[in-house]
This record gives C-alpha cells, sequence and structure tokens, in this order.
C-alpha cells in the first residue's frame, strides 16, 4: 500500500513540474515575441519607464491624455497641478505624480522627435 502511495505522489510531482515547466516556456516565448514586436522605439520608451518609475499608460492616465499633443499634455498638467497644489488643499503626493507623468510624456515626446529625424536623415533607396 505505501508502494502505491509513493508511486502515486511521484507521479503527481511529475505531472505538475512537467505543467509548471510548459507554462514557463511558454511565458518566456511570449515575453520575448512581445519584445520583439515593440523593436527599438519600445527600448528606448521601456528605458524612459523604467527611468520615470512610470509607463506611458500610467502616464497618460494620470494627466489624462489619449494622444501624445504637446498642447493638450502642458494644458491638462498645469490644471492638475494647480489644483493639487497644497496651499488650495490640495495634495503633495498627487501633485508630484502629475509632474512625474508630465515629465515621462516630455521624454517620449523627445523619442519620437528624435526617431523622426533618424527616418528623415536615412539615405533613400
Amino acid at each position: 500500500m505505501a508502494k502505491y502511495l509513493a508511486q502515486i505522489i511521484v507521479m503527481g510531482a511529475q505531472v505538475v513540474g512537467k505543467a509548471f515547466a510548459r507554462a514557463l516556456r511558454q511565458e518566456f516565448a511570449a515575453s520575448r515575441a512581445a519584445a520583439d514586436a515593440r523593436g527599438r522605439a519600445g527600448h528606448q520608451s521601456a528605458a524612459a519607464s523604467s527611468l520615470s518609475g512610470l509607463s506611458l499608460q500610467e502616464a497618460q492616465q494620470i494627466l489624462n491624455v489619449s494622444k501624445l499633443s504637446p498642447e493638450e499634455i502642458q494644458k491638462n498638467y498645469e490644471h492638475l497641478f494647480k489644483v493639487n497644489d497644497k496651499s488650495v488643499g490640495g495634495s503633495f503626493y498627487l501633485q508630484s505624480k502629475v509632474v512625474r507623468a508630465k515629465e515621462r510624456l516630455d521624454e517620449e515626446l523627445r523619442i519620437q522627435a528624435q526617431e523622426d529625424r533618424e527616418r528623415g536623415q536615412a539615405p533613400k533607396t
């Protein structure tokens, strides 16, 4: 009886181990595919996200902008910065989040402008 119980436990551990290894391989493959899909621009954007601590999507949500328009970003930034000013009863924490979000979006605009310049300077064949 103990022999069968040990065999059942070993077989169960093997099944769980194989399933875990398969899931891990799939996750690595999906991660690699996502990184390849982002391409070179994604690497710069990811670096900017890690430096600022905010992803591009988070920064857009904080400043309530759907597309990267410098005018819209500046308008929403100024409004949210004033509303969250500590002297008018706002939150310093939220105000700092607004500043970080603007910095992140400004960095993304800079990356896009740099890519546009590089594309414009590329030799035409």
